[in-house]
């Protein structure tokens, strides 16, 4: 299963398990899913799409309920569904702030809850949570967004030590900005960072989906300087990071 598997790396994602062996069941907020499905069942997988609102209870319950109601064992689940949001923290709206809260976090610990017991019970499961390379440094003018991903990077670090034993893997998946549709639905599309050269998704989707089937901890999804960053926001204080981030994210 996908969470936002209808668009970007979600989509991506789906079609790394799809050309893998995997039947594939999706979530999404529009329409797009059922689109992506038939993407999907070109690949000759079968393809279950649903349409469901990831920020409330509701929405996230009934895609697994859906899911369940397959009747076949969750093998694999990419916790992959995220907003961003760019702008000012002191301009932006608060609804939309808790709402991107309630996607990032809350919908990502209710959809891990189902997974994790339902893949204990089985023995076995792999379980990809989809961070950001924003998890490693401040972020101004996405003030939410980065500590919300700070979050699931440490989610499933943690999940995956207390799962050790059980047969269940947790890898997290840490991409860098990514030629999806993202910046653009953040509004950022007129900052530094928007305008600047993008991973290549499907790149991006075929590292978690290795490192996944590998049982790697995590991995940083992009090209060589992606990683680099990675590596050097481990020793660069954070200062320096937050400013630096700034000039990318400021709003023009």
């Amino acid at each position: 299963m996908v969470t936002g598997g209808s668009s970007g790396i979600g989509l991506e994602l789906a079609k790394q398990f799809a050309q893998n062996g995997f039947d594939v069941a999706i979530s999404g907020s529009s329409d797009k899913v059922s689109e992506a499905a038939d993407v999907l069942r070109r690949l000759s997988a079968e393809a279950y799409p649903f349409k469901a609102d990831a920020s409330t209870y509701e929405g996230v319950e009934s895609f697994w309920t859906f899911t369940q109601g397959l009747g076949r064992p969750v093998e694999a689940a990419a916790l992959n569904v995220g907003v961003g949001i760019g702008g000012a923290f002191v301009d932006n709206n608060l609804d939309d702030e808790l709402r991107l809260l309630a996607i990032n976090v809350t919908g990502t610990v209710h959809m891990a809850k189902r997974v994790v017991q339902h893949m204990v019970k089985n023995g076995r499961g792999r379980i990809l949570i989809t961070s950001s390379v924003s998890a490693t440094q401040p972020t101004p003018y996405e003030t939410v967004y980065g500590p919300s991903k700070a979050f699931g990077y440490m989610f499933a670090e943690s999940l995956r030590e207390e799962l050790r034993s059980t047969g269940v893997t947790v890898t997290a998946l840490l991409p860098g900005a990514t030629n999806s549709d993202f910046h653009a639905n953040a509004g950022m599309g007129g900052t530094k960072l928007g305008g600047l050269k993008k991973n290549d998704k499907t790149l991006v989707a075929k590292q978690g989906f290795e490192a996944l089937m590998n049982d790697v901890d995590h991995v940083v999804g992009g090209d060589q300087e992606t990683k680099l960053q990675a590596i050097e926001n481990r020793t660069i204080p954070e200062p320096v990071k937050a400013a630096r981030q700034a000039e990318l994210t400021r709003p023009q």
